[in-house]
């Protein structure tokens, strides 16, 4: 066989990226296709409606249903603060009246005569979509969406934890075998995006979190770590929510796994550029991989006249560089020798197509396809 499908892991120098930012209900879109936008700026927003309560007003009054729209003192549509009367008996002579106030700040959405329930919706929450990273718009969905275009260095990870940050790229280690600890870390870090080696200790990710560090991109992490991090165990559901203090990319895995050269340099080479990473993994169907994203240019845009290029696809062939994901030869890198086309059998006795990997110290060892990942440039 001379080709073949496999997942793959982005480690790309120079691309055009298209991120599309997608509300989640209709909103407005703020920006128009051909406008130059920087990661911060707002490219779209929508209002969630608030929050629903319900109130028993005529079992809180005392009063029949039918007499509850003569005992409000709000209108359906009226404004109310939390804590201000929303309806109030007339009392005996002017004595002895009750009253219902508003539990929240919102607005008086529904009076029923049937039930005695009035409906306090609470005010709406803005949702707003900022452009994630410096680029030119090249679509708008009207009320839904606008895809923003980067051209830059993109990579992506195994496994991340937080949502999407921006800021200053900075190398704390000099190689990418070493460990990022506490003692790297300084208050100039401050709101900067840190790249570390082979592992990252929990020690330095609690300094990181109190210095104000935005993100990390490192080899490896203890999963205890990781889990005392969070306070509990991770599931398989899409990570990318957690509100821990900064946003964390693994690019190799688990334990002390040391960065790949390539990846290394890659980043180290970046240096002092303003970049965007995003968490978000989600390791089943439709994958989902944590990133981190550097502008090439002021604009970030494709080429004049030529032709965005897409990332590449998963197509596996000989000479392509991949990275194996599965002891014992897990987080080695390589390249595709050779991809015999009948089934062999394993150790195990199994029989699976398999790839010939010529791997970084110059060995040729023999995997199945599933343990490997595509190292797409």
């Amino acid at each position: 066989m001379g080709c073949a499908y496999t997942p793959g892991l982005t480690v790309a120098a120079d691309v055009v990226v298209r991120k599309v930012r997608r509300l989640p209900l209709p909103g407005q879109v703020l920006v128009g296709v051909g406008q130059v936008v920087q990661a911060d700026d707002i490219v779209a927003q929508a209002s969630l409606p608030g929050e629903v309560r319900p109130l028993n007003v005529a079992h809180q009054l005392g009063i029949t249903p039918e007499e509850v729209p003569a005992a409000m003192l709000k209108r359906v549509g009226d404004p109310v603060a939390a804590g201000e009367p929303l309806a109030r008996t007339r009392g005996l002579w002017g004595w002895f009246r009750s009253e219902v106030c508003s539990p929240i700040d919102g607005t008086v959405e529904s009076v029923s005569r049937v039930t005695g329930q009035v409906i306090v919706r609470g005010q709406p929450t803005v949702v707003r979509k900022a452009a994630y990273a410096r680029g030119r718009i090249v679509a708008v969905q009207e009320g839904l969406s606008a895809t923003v275009e980067v051209r830059g260095t993109f990579v992506q990870g195994v496994f991340g934890i937080g949502g999407e940050v921006n800021g200053v790229l900075e190398t704390v280690v000099e190689r990418p075998d070493q460990v990022l600890d506490a003692d790297r870390l300084t208050p100039a870090h401050r709101g900067k995006i840190l790249v570390g080696g082979s592992l990252v200790t929990a020690g330095a990710l609690r300094a990181a979190i109190a210095l104000g560090v935005r993100g990390v991109v490192v080899g490896g992490l203890h999963d205890a770590d990781l889990r005392g991090l969070l306070g509990y165990d991770l599931g398989v559901a899409i990570t990318g929510e957690e509100k821990v203090g900064l946003t964390l990319v693994l690019t190799e895995g688990f334990g002390p796994t040391v960065m790949a050269r390539r990846t290394f340099d890659l980043l180290a080479r970046h240096a002092g550029r303003l970049a965007s990473m995003n968490g978000a993994t989600q390791i089943r169907a439709g994958v989902i991989r944590p990133e981190l994203l550097v502008p090439l240019d002021e604009t970030a845009s494709a080429v004049e006249g030529e032709p965005a290029r897409e990332l590449p696809i998963g197509d596996l062939r000989v000479g392509v560089p991949v990275r194996i994901i599965r002891e014992p030869y897990f987080g080695r890198i390589g390249r595709c020798a050779a991809l015999p086309s009948e089934p062999a059998e394993l150790a195990t006795e199994a029989r699976v197509r398999v790839l010939e990997v010529e791997i970084d110290d110059g060995r040729r060892v023999t995997v199945p396809r599933a343990n490997v990942e595509l190292i797409q440039q």
